[in-house]
């Protein structure tokens, strides 16, 4: 499905219902606003529809026989990782509505609907489409990277991180992304640069904990040859080299108190100085930093300023740990596992028990670590199904892997 061809305010729109008359009533609805729209009577039939055609939007009703409308939510979204879905359900039911948002749908209208209100969220949902089509887009340039690869997720956490990060992109606005390792703060970063006025500048990363102070302030604001023993060439400084695009200070919690108040002057001032001089030089650049601290701990006990944190912190996005987006790790791995596939011999696939094995795990090392995961298991597994065995991961206990379940009381928190 390629989303990008979306046009304005327009969209394919599939509306599943096995009552003719709700389902010819939406479906004249929608045309009259201009969509395409697609008709089925049951999930099977959609998704043979799914199969063969282009659809930005599934609206299918629930309650349904012999395929419900959560199962088909399901299946489609295995199908259309990016399609938006809204399900339509009796008055009664908004309980399982809440359960289909949690599950990835986009939003839910109760029956009968009042026609300003369905064509309200139909235009909601067509228009994240758009957006995820291009943070997608950008994302998908950065796939091959070694690490997280998947920004956009189904989940309610990662889908309030893309509407925030949306939003934020078309500003200069200085960005704090926090979350743990192996999250994918990197890529976050790289998607607010693309979907950014500066996505054709550069964009050039500083890892801040990866050399020591005096390494780190020549990369940072460059250096004069000779200035300093050892400095057999001129640095340009990371900061030149990013005028006009986009900064990432990977790791700015472990700057030293001396370069904490360097990187201060410079953000208030827009100016830099090269090691050793005095003649300041202008650059245009937009600062995104990240961390996997707590950082605001950091600025009680004093080891990072405040002023700095309230300067950095401008738009504070939060990567969610994978543990609180356990509905995103099928589409991972299957995602995941189609790049193995790739490079691999052969093809394997997932067997549905390896896709609870893995939804049962804790994954301290986040995305990273699931990614590790299924390369190794491709890579070692001897049939072309993958099984639980395959990843080698330690048994939970039934309560411990039961708790990591997000809950109804906790779904309809989110939405």
């Amino acid at each position: 499905m390629n989303d990008a061809s979306l046009p304005a305010n327009r969209g394919c729109i599939l509306v599943v219902d096995a009552q003719r008359n709700t389902r010819a009533i939406t479906a004249n609805l929608l045309r009259a606003r201009g969509h395409t729209v697609l008709e089925a009577l049951s999930g099977e039939q959609a998704l043979a529809t799914l199969a063969k055609s282009e659809v930005h939007l599934l609206l299918t009703r629930l309650q349904m026989r012999p395929m419900d409308g959560l199962t088909l939510l399901k299946c489609a979204l295995e199908v259309a990782p990016s399609l938006q879905v809204i399900v339509t359900t009796a008055s009664g039911s908004i309980e399982s509505a809440v359960e289909s948002m949690r599950r990835g749908a986009f939003d839910y209208v109760t029956l009968p609907f009042k026609e300003g209100e369905m064509l309200h969220r139909v235009e909601r949902a067509l228009e994240q489409t758009r957006r995820q089509a291009t943070i997608g887009q950008h994302a998908g340039k950065f796939s091959e990277r070694p690490g997280p690869s998947a920004l956009v997720g189904r989940s309610p956490a990662m889908r309030e991180l893309t509407s925030l990060l949306q939003r934020a992109a078309p500003s200069d606005a200085t960005v704090l992304v926090q979350g743990e390792s192996g999250t994918g703060k990197e890529l976050v970063a790289r998607a607010v640069h693309a979907a950014s006025p500066r996505k054709n500048k550069p964009f050039v990363l500083a890892n801040c904990a990866a050399v020591s102070e005096a390494q780190l302030e020549s990369e940072l604001f460059g250096q004069p040859r000779g200035t300093r023993t050892g400095a057999a060439r001129a640095r340009r400084g990371l900061f030149k080299e990013a005028d006009g695009g986009t900064l990432f200070l990977d790791e700015v919690t472990e700057l030293t108190p001396a370069l904490q108040s360097r990187l201060l002057r410079t953000l208030q001032d827009g100016e830099v100085r090269r090691v050793g001089e005095s003649t300041p030089q202008r650059v245009d650049v937009r600062i995104i930093a990240a961390t996997h601290r707590d950082i605001e701990q950091e600025v009680r006990e004093k080891r990072f300023r405040q002023d700095l944190f309230y300067c950095l912190n401008v738009v504070p996005l939060r990567v969610p740990p994978l543990r609180e987006r356990v509905e995103d790790i099928p589409v991972l791995a299957e995602h995941f596992l189609q790049r193995a596939n790739a490079r691999g011999p052969r093809p394997k696939r997932l067997s549905g028990a390896a896709v609870e094995c893995l939804m049962d795990h804790g994954f301290p090392g986040n995305v990273r670590e699931l990614e590790n995961l299924v390369r190794r298991a491709a890579a070692l597994a001897e049939g072309d199904e993958l099984q639980p065995e395959d990843f080698l991961l330690p048994r939970l206990p039934p309560r411990r892997a039961a708790s990591k379940r997000p809950t109804k009381r906790r779904a309809r928190a989110s939405v």
